[in-house]
């Protein structure tokens, strides 16, 4: 299914059609601040294995992360953030990065290292806003190009196209970006760039 949203001013009852999908396990495409995005709401394990399985990817051995509202929210699922750490992802979020933080036990398996560590976004994007405040929880956020495609998808239409068969919504909030976000491990100090993407990190 294709549903068009305005990405500015994202239709109320059209968003209801993705919350009422996501919670009953559905798989959704959706547009983020960088590219479009892959994902699922964090607590259906069964819509996670799906997606890895659309992406050819090991949960165990693949970084796996998931989108916040707020810091507030991402606080639930991490553990405690010290205060230099806390400033620096409220200069740079909402935005285009993803911070890779200590996980505590309310983050499901599938989407911890071994290590116990996630992957955290709050993307400056309506859409994606609208859906994580109505739904009240994560979604999974990886991005769409499959690993043995190095083409970003942009094009809602083209992507509804090739994934159809394969998820159960692909959201077209127009045009998406071709800049992935910049991954930042916060469990190290000071913080390392992993991948240098959209953002700039001073």
């Amino acid at each position: 299914m294709l549903v068009q949203i305005h990405p500015k001013n994202p239709d109320e009852r059209k968003i209801r059609m993705v919350i009422d999908c996501l919670k009953k396990g559905g798989v959704i495409i959706y547009p983020t601040d960088t590219v479009y995005g892959i994902g699922c709401d964090i607590e259906h394990p069964e819509a996670i294995q799906r997606i890895c399985s659309i992406k050819k990817v090991n949960p165990e051995k693949t970084q796996l992360s998931f989108l916040c509202a707020d810091l507030s929210h991402l606080s639930e699922y991490t553990k405690p953030i010290d205060t230099p750490i806390y400033r620096f992802l409220k200069q740079y979020l909402p935005g285009p990065y993803t911070f890779i933080l200590e996980a505590n036990k309310k983050v499901p398996k599938l989407l911890r290292t071994r290590k116990d560590q996630v992957g955290i976004r709050i993307p400056n994007n309506p859409i994606s806003q609208i859906i994580l405040k109505e739904l009240g929880r994560p979604v999974l956020s990886t991005s769409l190009p499959l690993p043995e495609d190095h083409a970003i998808y942009a094009d809602p239409e083209e992507i509804h196209e090739i994934f159809e068969k394969q998820v159960d919504m692909v959201i077209d909030g127009g045009y998406g970006g071709l800049i992935p976000s910049t991954i930042v491990d916060c469990t190290v100090h000071p913080p390392v760039v992993l991948r240098e993407g959209a953002g700039e990190i001073e």
